[in-house]
C-alpha cells in the first residue's frame, strides 16, 4: 500500500517508538502519579521526560503547561470552553475543522457570539479581515495553523500579533501544522495550542495535547482522579494533574515522546521543505492533465496536501479505486470541514485529498499520478 492519507494520521511510525511503547507495557507500567512504588515512579518519571520533549518542539518554557489529551478534538474543546463565558466574542474562519466550529456552535446556547471570516477560493484570509470584526467584548480568536482541506497555511505571525496588540487571547488548531511548520509559541504569541501526536508529530493513535500560556486562565472541562489533593472535592488547578483527571495512557504518551524527539531531530521546517517537494512535483504533473481540478494554492504556501476532482466522478469512487486497484490510500469527501468546502467551491461534491508524509518518495508521487492518468482517461476519452 502506498499510504497518502497523513492528513488524517501518519504511517508509518519510527521504529523506535514502537520499542519504548513496548519497553513500558512490559517492563515498568505503573500508574503514574498515584503511588509510590518504583514502577508508579518510574512510569511518571518517563512520562514527565516525554512532557519536555514535546515542549521543546514548540518553544514552551514550561512544560507543565502542556496537558495531555486522547486527540486535538478533546484539546481543542477543552481549550474553547475553559476560557470562553457567556456574553464572549470569538473569532474564527471559513477553513476550520468541525472540531473547532461545532464546539463553538454549542456555546452559541451558552451566549457565546461568533464570527467567522470568509477566506477566498484557495483558503486564504489576512490578518486585517479578521481585526474588521473584532469587537469590544471580543475574548478569542481561533484559527486554525493550515487547512485540513487544502493545506493552505494562514498567516499565524500577522494574527498573534494582532491579538497580543488588541489583548485577545490567540488560539491555533495545530493539527494539520505541528511536525512541518514552525508553532513557536513565543514567537507567534500563541495563548493556546491544540495538536495531535498521531499526525506530524509521528506519535500513536490517541493522543494529544494542549498547551495553555501561563497567562491564561483556564476552567476545568472534566473533574476527578488526579492524585493529588485527594480529600478535596474540590477539582486542583495546578497544571497539569488538574487538567489531566483520571489515569493517563502513558504507553501512548511515553511513544509520543520518542517520536517528538525524533521530529526534533529532524527539524519541522525540513519535513515541511521535502514535504512541499513532493507535492510541487505532483500539483505540476496533476495541472498538466485537463481532465483533473485542483483546489487550494500552489505548494510553497501550504502544507503537504493536494486536493483535486476527476471530472465525471465522485471523489469517494475515486478513492475507492485507487485503493482497490492501485493498492494506494487516500482519503475522498467532506474531511470534517464542509465549511471549508463551501469556500473553495466543493461544497456539492467534495473532493480526494492527496496527504504526504516524510516517509513518502518521489516514487510514490509518481505511482499516483500515473494511476490518476489512467483512471482520468479512462473516464473522460
Amino acid at each position: 500500500m502506498i499510504y497518502l492519507d497523513n492528513g488524517a494520521t501518519s504511517f508509518p511510525k519510527p521504529k523506535g517508538m514502537v520499542a519504548a511503547m513496548e519497553e513500558c507495557i512490559l517492563k515498568y507500567c505503573g500508574n503514574p502519579g498515584r503511588s509510590g512504588h518504583t514502577m508508579s515512579m518510574k512510569t511518571g518519571e518517563e512520562v514527565y521526560n516525554a512532557r519536555k520533549k514535546i515542549a521543546r518542539l514548540f518553544n514552551i518554557e514550561q512544560p507543565e503547561r502542556l496537558i495531555f489529551t486522547k486527540n486535538t478534538t478533546e484539546a481543542l474543546n477543552m481549550g474553547l470552553k475553559g476560557v470562553l463565558r457567556p456574553g464572549d466574542h470569538v473569532v474564527t474562519t471559513s477553513m476550520e475543522h468541525n472540531s473547532v466550529l461545532r464546539p463553538l456552535k454549542a456555546l452559541e446556547r451558552q451566549g457565546v457570539s461568533q464570527s467567522v471570516v470568509r477566506a477566498d477560493r484557495e483558503g486564504f484570509l489576512s490578518a486585517a479581515e479578521i481585526e474588521k470584526t473584532l469587537r469590544p467584548q471580543t475574548r478569542l480568536i481561533v484559527a486554525t495553523a493550515a487547512s485540513n482541506v487544502t493545506g493552505t497555511k494562514l498567516p499565524l505571525a500577522e494574527i498573534g500579533q494582532l491579538a497580543r496588540k488588541r489583548g485577545i487571547l490567540f488560539m491555533v488548531d495545530g493539527a494539520q501544522g505541528a511536525g512541518s511548520v514552525d508553532l513557536d509559541v513565543k514567537r507567534l504569541n500563541i495563548d493556546l495550542l491544540a495538536f495531535p501526536g498521531h499526525k506530524g508529530l509521528l506519535g500513536p493513535l490517541g493522543t494529544g495535547a494542549l498547551y495553555v500560556s501561563p497567562d491564561t486562565p483556564l476552567a476545568h472541562t472534566t473533574e476527578g482522579g488526579t492524585g493529588t489533593e485527594s480529600k478535596s472535592r474540590i477539582q486542583p488547578c495546578e497544571f497539569p494533574e488538574g487538567y489531566e483527571a483520571g489515569t493517563l495512557n502513558a504507553p501512548a504518551i511515553i511513544g509520543l515522546g520518542y517520536s517528538a524527539d525524533f521530529v526534533y531531530r529532524i527539524g519541522p521546517e525540513v519535513i515541511g521543505k521535502y514535504e512541499e517537494e513532493l507535492i510541487s512535483w505532483l500539483d505540476n504533473c496533476l495541472d498538466s492533465m485537463d481532465f483533473v481540478e485542483r483546489y487550494g494554492p500552489s505548494a510553497c504556501r501550504k502544507t503537504g496536501i493536494s486536493l483535486i476532482n476527476i471530472r465525471g466522478m465522485d471523489a469517494e469512487e475515486v478513492t475507492e479505486i485507487l485503493s482497490r486497484d492501485y493498492g494506494i490510500a487516500v482519503r475522498g469527501g467532506f474531511h470534517c470541514a464542509g465549511l471549508a468546502h463551501k469556500t473553495i467551491g466543493t461544497w456539492d461534491r467534495g473532493a480526494v485529498r492527496i496527504s504526504v508524509g516524510p516517509f513518502n518518495t518521489l516514487r510514490d508521487m509518481q505511482q499516483l499520478a500515473d494511476a490518476i492518468a489512467e483512471i482520468g482517461r479512462r473516464q473522460n476519452h
